[in-house]
Parts: structure tokens; C-alpha cells; sequence
């Protein structure tokens, strides 16, 4: 009776070490990893020459900019990427300043999503496109074409887009 009793015992406490070693491991499993995608278009471009395929931001736009860097005072931004113009770079700019941030280009053409979104794993992004590549990106990084471009007019719409152990979650809104 006493080594039946010993034996029960001591197969309980393999049990429970091991379950412990398992709760061990599920919860190192637990903690996720985030990446969130914070997508604008450029601030308002000035239109007065028309000629101009790289114009720089008007009145209008360079006070969008920095509500732009206002929106995003309280994120902490790992990286900030825009297209090689002018209306994109200015946009980016008061954020990268008040960031301590270097603007890295991007070419939406040549983006690959799937280097991208493994070179950002974990971070907070800000990326500045235009009209079609900025909800084209969005479409790509969620991976379902839901965002049809921009109208031309329209340099208020933010674009958040979390990643959570690769699941995308998104959502448009409209800043004024």
C-alpha cells in the first residue's frame, strides 16, 4: 500500500511539473507581435503650374503637415517612408523632425509587401503616398482589395492598419 501510495504521488508531481513547463511555454507564447501601418496621402500640392510633375506643398497643405505631426505626437514611429517627391517628402517632413526620424523612399512599383511587412515586424510606420498608391499599399499589406483611390481633393484620409501574429486589421478615417 505504501509504495502504491508513493508511486501516486510521485507521478502527480511529474504531472504537475510538466504542466507547469506547458504553461511555462504557452505563456511565453502569448505575448504578440504588433506592427501598425499608418498610411497618408500628401498634404494639398500647390496646382499652379501644371507642367510641374513634382510640386511642392501650398499654404494649405504645409499647415496639413503639421497637423499631420500634431496626429501623430503621442505614436511612437519606428520609421517613416514616403515616394521620392517633393509633396510627399514635405509631408513626412515636420513628423521626421519632431520624431528624430530619417525619411526612408519607398517606389510603389518595386515595393515587395511581404520584405516590407518582415522588415517592420514589431514597429509603428508612417507611410506617405499618393491618391492610387496609398490605398493600393493598404490593399496589399491587408491582403484584399478594399481601397479604391483617393479623389484628388482628399489629403485627410488616414489609413491604420495593425498586424497581430500576422492577422491584418484596418480601418480609413478622415481628419480634417
Amino acid at each position: 500500500m505504501s509504495t502504491i501510495k508513493t508511486l501516486f504521488i510521485a507521478s502527480l508531481f511529474v504531472v504537475f511539473i510538466n504542466c507547469k513547463e506547458d504553461q511555462k511555454e504557452i505563456m511565453e507564447v502569448a505575448d504578440p507581435v504588433i506592427s501598425t501601418f499608418y498610411f497618408i496621402r500628401h498634404a494639398e500640392k500647390d496646382r499652379s503650374d501644371l507642367e510641374n510633375t513634382d510640386p511642392e506643398l501650398n499654404q494649405d497643405g504645409l499647415g496639413r503637415a503639421v497637423r499631420w505631426a500634431e496626429v501623430m505626437n503621442n505614436i511612437t514611429l519606428d520609421a517613416i517612408y514616403t515616394t521620392d517627391y517633393e509633396r510627399t517628402s514635405m509631408t513626412a517632413a515636420p513628423t521626421a523632425v519632431q520624431k528624430d526620424l530619417t525619411v526612408q523612399y519607398y517606389s510603389p512599383q518595386d515595393i515587395n509587401i511581404e520584405e516590407f511587412k518582415s522588415n517592420n515586424l514589431g514597429y509603428n510606420v508612417l507611410v506617405v503616398g499618393h491618391s492610387n498608391t496609398t490605398p493600393d499599399f493598404v490593399n496589399k499589406i491587408i491582403g484584399i482589395e478594399k481601397y479604391e483611390a483617393l479623389d484628388d481633393y482628399n489629403n485627410g484620409s488616414l489609413f491604420i492598419v495593425r498586424i497581430i501574429n500576422g492577422i491584418a486589421t484596418d480601418i480609413r478615417l478622415q481628419i480634417n
